[in-house]
């Protein structure tokens, strides 16, 4: 009996290895490939063409009208070239075996300038049933080598200030050079600049002989040390900021600073108006006469002290082309090409200024009635630079009401109550007294009533009343962009389970006002925004943990615009410096997510 049941055991152990040792062949016989093992694609460029090669392994199969190309530089096209005839398979068209496409060069090149990545993306199967999830390869080639223009038309549009370094590194110096001599000219178009003129304007006006109408060679002496001193300034600041890490530019923002120039300019002002002279003592100006040959001289200090002035204070917000320099600077060491670099852009920039001095010796009028409505109306620009300066540390409503009262001092002061006949431009100048009157009436009113807008004065009259807790929210709000560190950033990113954006900003500055106002409440810009984390981070106090965040993400200035992925890995390949369109910056969000 005990024999019987171990040969019976036995039989069941040896039929067992059998039906086991069967099922794990059928399982390796129903092994599938993997993606790589499944699908060999290769691109390469063979004269004028592109040749993409899909070779597939037996019995897999890859869908006709998956296959896409596409190819990305400046801008992204979907290519569409003829494909071979494909074969039915449970009726759909497939390919098998060798799928060989020539797309030609010419069909790339005549849409996207310089390099770019071509891409092909599919999806087959394996004819035992498994699918595979859709393939995306890319490959980069070398495109249409840039002209001088195309290159320069291409980087004036870039907003990454990385990419502008990878330029300053790989181009020749004289490029460099002359590619941020046209950065300053387009600079020079932007409002930032258009401060600088009335200051310009002013000085050769107050340089004016009392006897003649000043000469071109003289206006434009003047303007030349103004641009010139306004140039090394940007320099000197950028080469420090390059190799030290200093933002002195923001140092110049310091309230104090700020409320000490502010009162130059209402001195200059009350001068302009004729209240005063303001000159240097005769001792001194007897000196520099003799110093030069010229009387053109007589000024060269105070010019060259106010050109450097406005570049620190009034000067051009930070943009990509200066922090693109500024990092060649900190990143190589290369003051020398760097600082050339800011220096020509500079007076790029300085352009419209010269001009302005070729053109006051020409057209500004002679001694006389004329030249003092002219001085007095360079006075109220001055007070109207010294405003600007001072709503960068003044609350929105205080600003408001100080522009209340320089438009309503400037119709008194244009005699819009006087009962005085006049004819042709001065009944034209008494209705701009008067449009001067009832905006700065209408401002007055708004500020009273705890408007903010300038454009808008009877806000708070057109629309809802504002409740005590809204307004509660606003300033909580206000104040939770404050107080940020690289800790407290980092952990705000890491607890993100979506890409993330990083604004920069502070009060004193132009370019983050109009981000605020134009590109961030845009439609289109709202919609991208919804698929990412926005945060917003005020930099205005400049504390130490403000400049550590900077330096953490090498950057310099507001505004600064960063990214990161949904990994909340640093993507700084995407970074955005100074004022971006929002049709532009929407793009640019779909582009990123």
């Amino acid at each position: 009996m005990v024999n019987m049941v171990k040969k019976l055991l036995l039989l069941s152990v040896f039929f067992s290895s059998l039906m086991f040792g069967g099922f794990q062949s059928a399982l390796k016989k129903q092994k599938f490939l993997s993606p790589e093992e499944a699908f060999q694609v290769e691109a390469v460029q063979q004269g004028e063409q592109i040749v993409t090669t899909l070779t597939m392994a037996d019995k897999i199969h890859i869908y006709k009208e998956t296959i896409k190309f596409m190819a990305k530089g400046d801008k992204e096209i979907v290519l569409k070239p003829e494909l071979s005839k494909a074969e039915e398979l449970d009726g759909e068209m497939v390919y098998k075996g060798v799928l060989t496409i020539a797309i030609p060069t010419e069909k790339i090149t005549s849409q996207i300038s310089g390099d770019y990545t071509f891409s092909v993306e599919f999806q087959g199967c394996s004819d035992a049933g498994l699918c595979y999830s859709p393939i995306i390869k890319s490959y980069q080639f070398k495109g249409k080598e840039l002209g001088v223009w195309e290159k320069i038309a291409k980087l004036s549009k870039e907003g990454n200030a990385s990419k502008i370094v990878d330029v300053l590194i790989n181009e020749s110096s004289i490029f460099v050079l002359f590619l941020f001599f046209i950065f300053g000219l387009l600079l020079s178009l932007t409002p930032c600049i258009f401060p600088m003129i009335p200051i310009l304007s002013s000085i050769i006006v107050s340089q004016q002989g009392a006897e003649e109408k000043a000469s071109m060679g003289k206006a434009f002496f003047i303007s030349f040390i103004y641009v010139l001193a306004m140039a090394m300034t940007y320099t000197i600041v950028g080469l420090v900021a390059g190799l030290v890490g200093a933002d002195l530019q923001a140092a110049m923002q310091n309230p104090w600073v700020l409320t000490t120039f502010a009162g130059v300019f209402v001195a200059l002002a009350l001068s302009l108006f004729g209240y005063y002279e303001i000159g240097l003592p005769a001792s001194i100006q007897s000196k520099l006469s003799k110093a030069s040959d010229n009387a053109q001289g007589k000024g060269i200090l105070g010019t060259a002290i106010m050109g450097a002035l406005s570049a620190l204070i009034v000067g051009p917000c930070t943009a990509a082309p200066i922090s693109g320099a500024v990092l060649f600077i900190s990143h190589t060491g290369d003051a020398l090409l760097g600082g050339a670099a800011l220096f020509v852009m500079s007076m790029g920039m300085g352009m419209p200024l010269l001009l302005v001095g070729l053109g006051a010796g020409k057209f500004m009028p002679r001694p006389g009635g004329w030249m003092t409505r002219v001085s007095q109306s360079f006075g109220v620009m001055m007070l109207a630079l010294a405003i600007f300066m001072l709503s960068r540390i003044l609350s929105e409503g205080t600003t408001m009401m100080l522009w209340a009262l320089l438009f309503i001092g400037t119709a008194i002061y244009m005699g819009v109550f006087e009962n005085k006949q006049g004819e042709g431009a001065m009944k034209l100048l008494r209705v701009l007294a008067m449009v001067f009157l009832l905006y700065g009436a209408s401002l007055f009113i708004g500020a009273l009533s705890g408007a903010n807008s300038m454009l808008r004065p009877f806000e708070k009259f057109t629309s809802a009343t504002v409740s005590t807790s809204s307004a509660a929210v606003v300033t909580e709000e206000k104040s939770s962009h404050l107080g940020y560190s690289v800790a407290r950033l980092q952990a705000e990113i890491a607890a993100s389970d979506k890409p993330v954006v990083v604004d920069f900003g502070k009060d004193s500055c132009t370019a983050c006002k109009e981000l605020e106002e134009i590109t961030f409440p845009d439609p289109a810009v709202q919609e991208q925004l919804k698929h990412f984390t926005f945060i917003k981070v005020d930099l205005t106090a400049n504390t130490d943990d403000d400049k550590a965040m900077l330096k953490e993400y090498g950057l310099f200035g507001t505004p600064n615009i960063i990214f990161f992925d949904k990994n909340n890995n640093y993507l700084p390949e995407k970074s955005l410096t100074g004022f971006v369109p929002p049709e532009q910056f929407a793009v640019h969000l779909k582009e990123t997510i």
